[in-house]
């Protein structure tokens, strides 16, 4: 049964075609401007504010998108109602089916704060990304087609759900945080996993060739 499960989240549904992961290619990073050009299309569109906030959790927290689907606001937001700075996530709500933590930024804090000011629910069980066809939220699945679609508008070609967490680990391996810490904050089990979602660009190569 375990293995089943974990063959059904490889599988992902793009409008009429259902494709593994291998036959999906490799998920654009994206530059901050590229990402500015995102959120100001995702501005513009209906649900502007979740869109936003679904699409910074992965690129300002690494998470993966069935991670995003599955939170609850009670996962956010403490029993004082604050925000939290560090998100628990329950095993079934992982792809390793295994607890790991989330550290959110202070940036990412503030934008959820603001959110939620707008969004105003109370039951601790409902869905931190609402979906405006079930009470349950989004899938997995919907939640990647939603955010393939923005990236889509956006014009950014290559942009996918996966787009958000190889960002958040390219950008801040740029910025010099180790493999082994960005192998922590992905929850990943393999250092040589955590290494393949880095993107070795030309901005690395200059910080690299700097240190000589």
């Amino acid at each position: 049964m375990a293995f089943k499960r974990e063959r059904a989240d490889k599988i992902i549904k793009y409008g009429k075609y259902v494709i593994s992961d291998a036959e999906m290619p490799q998920a654009k990073t994206l530059t901050e401007t590229e990402l500015e050009i995102l959120l100001d299309q995702v501005e513009r569109t209906r649900h502007a504010a979740r869109n936003r906030i679904a699409v910074l959790m992965g690129h300002w927290a690494g998470m993966r998108i069935g991670e995003i689907a599955a939170l609850r606001i009670g996962d956010v937001v403490d029993d004082r109602g604050e925000v939290r700075s560090e998100i628990r996530l329950k095993p079934h709500q992982t792809k390793g089916s295994r607890h790991r933590s989330v550290f959110l930024p202070a940036r990412l804090v503030k934008e959820i704060r603001h959110y939620l000011d707008g969004y105003r629910v109370q039951d601790r069980e409902a869905p931190f990304i609402p979906s405006q066809k079930s009470m349950e939220g989004f899938t997995a699945n919907s939640l990647t087609i939603q955010v393939k679609m923005l990236y889509r508008q956006a014009g950014i070609r290559g942009g996918s759900s996966h787009s958000g967490r190889r960002s958040f680990l390219t950008n801040l391996a740029a910025k010099g945080v180790t493999v082994r810490v960005l192998q922590e904050l992905a929850g990943h089990r393999s250092l040589q996993t955590t290494q393949r979602y880095i993107e070795v660009n030309d901005h690395l190569k200059r910080r690299a060739v700097e240190l000589i």
